[in-house]
């Protein structure tokens, strides 16, 4: 009753007369208040019972989120279920852009393209995505996962090889691997190099990526735009920015380079710029990152958007597992994970979601950010890092909720799309979700991965009604 009477005050509002009337407006305001503040989930059992004849507190209650009930072979079908949309909507193939006929790599010019597919096959979202394949590989042993991102990182090497060639004679032709022969962002960078590096280490690599990860890496330490204390910046939307997505686009790049050579700058160099960040964009009171931060800005607003809250809590889980056990940053990061991990742990929503807006429950639902939630909890219970019994209920509700989104086709819903920075919350409540929105296909890999190592590790029992883990 309550809440239709709502929604007729809120066609109302809708109106251009009825907006103007100041005291529609407050009974608009008192009631969505009111409809908050209003249980939306408990339900009225008739069992037929009472409370001498049956045990109401065992009744299953009606959850909107699977509860209590997931095993490996659920994990593995979500799992098959985006390879399968995967692997057919990112096709290997150079076409010619007029005619969209085949091209052999051997006839590729300035006029091929890839084949259009619902995704780009380099970008930074599907460097995540590669990650993700190859941790699903190796917590199922399902090879085909493992082969999706060998596959394509050695069909991505010969297309750089053949174009290198093309160019000496071809010098400032156009090339679909623009951005790997020359990146101009941080987002071209970062997320690829690393998951490069992990393909490598499968040993399934035959050609040489090493100059490919040189270049990237190049960039990230001599070319990005940095302050004058050598944070890593951007000047948009405004001059001198930080932008929380770009921990996840520089520093495990980094960390893994640190893996590859043994050079301890490349880690010294990534735990210092974590703490640059966190310095300036950490609200230890709340346990959250704002999205941006910009230098002379006073005050500043904060926004903690979901997504970029969580590529710097993958950031730390990257940096902690390539990190070498003597490194002293070691313990700043370990310590700010489980800071984060608290804050935001007391804003998952009943459903196993978080919201678009972190600390804003009016704000929607988001897949992407939980997904990677998902994984990070799971993994750094998995390394020991988290309390299994603390944090298992929760990445596991988490999974479960992300697993709901994941449709029939394959197809991850409810993920927010591409998002650049704002300073007013309509920007972030109205940022539009779209099946292909890139950003939660490696995260649910990841997400998948994790949570199907952790029922090995640490199998849950339902007591009392609860999910209960245990080591």
């Amino acid at each position: 009753m309550l809440n239709s009477s709502i929604n007729h005050i809120q066609s109302m509002f809708n109106s251009n007369n009825i907006l103007k009337n100041p005291a529609l407006r407050f009974l608009l305001a008192f009631g969505l208040s009111l409809s908050m503040s209003v249980p939306s989930v408990a339900q009225y059992t008739t069992s037929g019972g009472n409370d001498v004849t049956t045990p109401l507190h065992l009744l299953k209650p009606d959850y909107v989120t699977p509860y209590g009930e997931t095993k490996q072979a659920d994990i593995k079908a979500v799992l098959d279920r985006v390879y399968k949309y995967l692997d057919a909507g990112t096709p290997m193939q150079l076409v010619d852009q007029t005619s969209k006929a085949n091209v052999d790599l051997r006839s590729a010019n300035a006029n091929s393209i890839f084949k259009q597919g619902d995704f780009r096959l380099i970008s930074y979202e599907w460097g995540v995505t590669y990650t993700g394949m190859l941790e699903a590989g190796a917590a199922t042993g399902d090879k085909k996962y493992t082969d999706y991102t060998v596959n394509r990182i050695n069909y991505i090497a010969d297309v750089v090889s053949n174009y290198k060639s093309y160019l000496k004679s071809n010098p400032g032709a156009a090339t679909p691997v623009r951005s790997v022969l020359e990146p101009h962002a941080l987002d071209d960078a970062g997320s690829m190099a690393a998951a490069m590096i992990k393909a490598q280490r499968t040993g399934q690599i035959k050609s040489d990526l090493r100059p490919v990860i040189d270049n990237y890496i190049n960039y990230i330490m001599t070319k990005e735009f940095r302050l004058k204390d050598g944070t890593l910046a951007r000047n948009r939307p405004q001059p001198n920015t930080l932008w929380l997505d770009d921990l996840y686009m520089s520093l495990p790049a980094l960390v893994q380079m640190g893996v590859l050579t043994g050079d301890a700058k490349y880690y010294d160099e990534a735990v210092r710029q974590y703490q640059l960040f966190s310095k300036r964009m950490f609200n230890h009171e709340m346990g959250l990152y704002m999205h941006g931060w910009v230098q002379d800005m006073n005050p500043h607003p904060q926004f903690h958007w979901a997504r970029a809250n969580g590529w710097a809590i993958m950031t730390k889980i990257e940096l902690l597992d390539a990190l070498p056990a003597n490194h002293p940053g070691r313990s700043v990061i370990l310590g700010m994970l489980k800071e984060h991990a608290s804050g935001l742990a007391m804003r998952q929503n009943g459903t196993g979601f978080w919201h678009q807006l972190l600390d804003r429950n009016d704000s929607y639902l988001e897949t992407s950010a939980t997904a990677i939630y998902a994984y990070c909890i799971a993994r750094a219970i998995n390394k020991g890092w988290l309390d299994p019994k603390a944090y298992g209920p929760m990445a596991l509700l988490a999974w479960n909720a992300v697993s709901t989104k994941v449709n029939a086709k394959g197809q991850v819903e409810g993920t927010c799309v591409g998002t650049g920075m704002g300073f007013d919350p309509a920007f972030y409540y109205y940022r539009p979700i779209n099946v292909f929105a890139a950003h939660s296909y490696g995260p649910v890999l990841l997400a998948g991965a994790e949570m199907y190592r952790m029922l090995a590790q640490h199998p849950f029992e339902i007591n009392d009604s609860s999910v209960q883990m245990y080591k």
